[in-house]
C-alpha cells in the first residue's frame, strides 16, 4: 500500500473525528440532565484526567507497537464513550462516558502527529510537516465548523439529537483508521521495552532538554487557554442572550477562524528564530481574556474569535518545534508528555473556573484565566528567547 496515502487518510480521519455536531450544545445537554456549570467543568476535569493518566503510556505504546494500532484503538474508545452519552444520563454516567472518550483522546494524541511526521520523513517530505500539520488541524476546524451549523439546527428539534448523530459519525472513524499504513522509525537504536524507559523519556523532555521543557510549558499555558474558552463559549452565548439556533453558526465561525490561521500557520514558521513571536502570541492571548472580561456583550464575541485565531497559529508551530527537537523512536511519547501536562493543568484549573463562574461571574473567570495563562506563557517565551542566544530555536 502507498505510504503517501496516509496523509489523505489522516485528513479524512481528522475530518470525521472533528465533525462534532454535539459540541455547540454539549454544555446545554449536560445542564438539561440537571448538571450545574461546576459539575460540567468537573466532568471536563475527569475527561482531562483520563487523558492524562493514559497519555504518556499511550505515546509509549504507539512508539513500541505502532501508531496505526494505537489510532484504531482510539477510535473504538471514542465511539464507545458516545454510546454511553446516547443511552444513559446523570453525572456518573457522563463521567464514565467522558473517561472512555478521554482514553480515546489520549491514544490519538501524539500518535497522529508522530504518524504524519514519520510518514513525511520516510517519503522525503520532512520539510513540509508544519504545512501538512497545519492543514490537518485546519481540516479539523473546518469540519467542526460545518458540524456546528448542523448541530445547532438539530438541537432546535431536540437537545438529544446531536448526541445520537455524533455517535453514528464516530463509528465511521474506525474503518478509516484500519486502512492506515505504519511508517518506519528511522533511529538505529531499538526501543527499550521497560517502563523505566518511559521515565527516561520524561526526564529527557522535562529535565535534560531545556528547550523542550519550556516549549511544553508554553504549550500547556496555551492549551489551558483554548480548552477553557471552548467550554465557556456556550455559557458566554447564553449570558449575552443569543438564541439557541445561532449557537451552531457561532461555533462554526469560531472553528473556521482557527482553521483559517492553522491552514496558513506554516507562513508564520519560516523564521527559525521565532521566540519573539511566541512572546507576542502570549501577550495577545492574555490580553484577549482581559478585554473579554470587560466586554460581556455581543461585542465581546470579537475577542473570542481572536482567541481562536491565535489557537490556529500556535498549535501547529509548537508541534513542529517539539518534533524537530525529538528523535523518531521517542516522538509519540514526547508529544504525549506535552498533552499530559496540558490535560493535568486543565484538570486542576477547570473546576476552579467552573466554581468562579457559578458563584461569582464569567468576568472574574476570564480575568483569572488571563493572569494564569499570561504568567506561564510569557515566562516560557522569555526563557526560550534566552536559549535562542545560545542556540537556534529549532535545530
Amino acid at each position: 500500500m502507498n505510504l503517501k496515502h496516509n496523509i489523505f487518510k489522516m485528513y479524512l480521519l481528522k475530518g470525521v473525528l472533528w465533525f462534532m455536531v454535539a459540541m455547540p450544545i454539549i454544555v446545554l445537554f449536560f445542564q438539561e440532565h440537571g448538571l450545574s456549570l461546576t459539575e460540567v467543568m468537573i466532568i471536563q476535569a475527569i475527561y482531562s484526567l483520563s487523558v492524562a493518566m493514559f497519555e504518556i503510556p499511550s505515546g509509549y505504546i504507539a512508539d513500541l507497537f505502532g501508531r496505526k494500532h494505537t489510532i484504531v484503538l482510539s477510535t473504538i474508545f471514542s465511539f464507545s464513550g458516545y454510546l454511553v452519552f446516547s443511552f444513559f444520563g446523570g453525572f456518573y454516567a457522563f463521567a464514565a462516558a467522558s473517561t472512555f472518550v478521554g482514553i480515546g483522546g489520549s491514544l490519538m494524541s501524539g500518535s497522529d502527529s508522530a504518524l504524519l511526521y514519520d510518514t513525511l520523513l520516510e517519503t522525503g517530505d520532512k520539510k513540509t510537516y508544519t504545512k501538512i500539520e497545519g492543514r490537518n488541524y485546519a481540516i479539523g476546524n473546518f469540519s467542526e465548523a460545518t458540524a456546528g451549523i448542523l448541530g445547532g439546527f438539530l438541537a432546535v428539534s431536540s437537545i438529544y439529537l446531536p448526541i445520537y448523530v455524533q455517535t453514528g459519525i464516530l463509528f465511521l472513524s474506525i474503518p478509516i483508521a484500519l486502512t492506515l499504513v505504519e511508517p518506519t522509525m528511522y533511529e538505529e537504536d531499538k526501543i527499550d521495552r521497560s517502563f523505566k524507559s518511559i521515565l527516561g523519556v520524561v526526564k529527557f523532555a522535562m529535565v535534560e532538554n531545556t528547550k523542550l521543557r519550556w516549549l511544553i510549558i508554553y504549550s500547556s499555558a496555551m492549551g489551558v487557554a483554548t480548552l477553557t474558552m471552548a467550554w465557556f463559549a456556550q455559557p458566554y452565548f447564553k449570558e449575552v442572550e443569543i438564541p439557541l439556533a445561532y449557537f451552531g453558526i457561532l461555533w462554526a465561525g469560531l472553528n473556521f477562524s482557527a482553521g483559517l490561521t492553522s491552514f496558513n500557520s506554516h507562513r508564520f514558521d519560516k523564521d527559525k528564530n521565532n521566540t519573539k513571536m511566541l512572546l507576542y502570541l502570549a501577550l495577545a492571548m492574555a490580553n484577549s481574556f482581559v478585554f473579554l472580561g470587560f466586554n460581556m456583550s455581543l461585542f465581546g464575541i470579537i475577542f473570542i474569535v481572536f482567541i481562536y485565531l491565535l489557537r490556529g497559529i500556535v498549535t501547529p508551530i509548537l508541534r513542529n518545534a517539539i518534533n524537530e527537537n525529538t528523535s523518531s523512536n521517542k516522538r509519540a511519547t514526547v508529544l504525549s508528555i506535552r498533552s499530559f501536562i496540558i490535560r493535568i493543568s486543565f484538570a486542576i484549573c477547570a473546576p476552579i473556573f467552573g466554581y468562579l463562574a457559578d458563584n461569582y461571574s464569567l468576568n472574574i473567570t476570564f480575568y483569572t484565566l488571563a493572569v494564569i495563562v499570561g504568567f506561564f506563557s510569557i515566562l516560557s517565551a522569555i526563557r526560550l528567547n534566552r536559549l535562542e542566544n545560545k542556540t537556534s530555536f529549532v535545530s
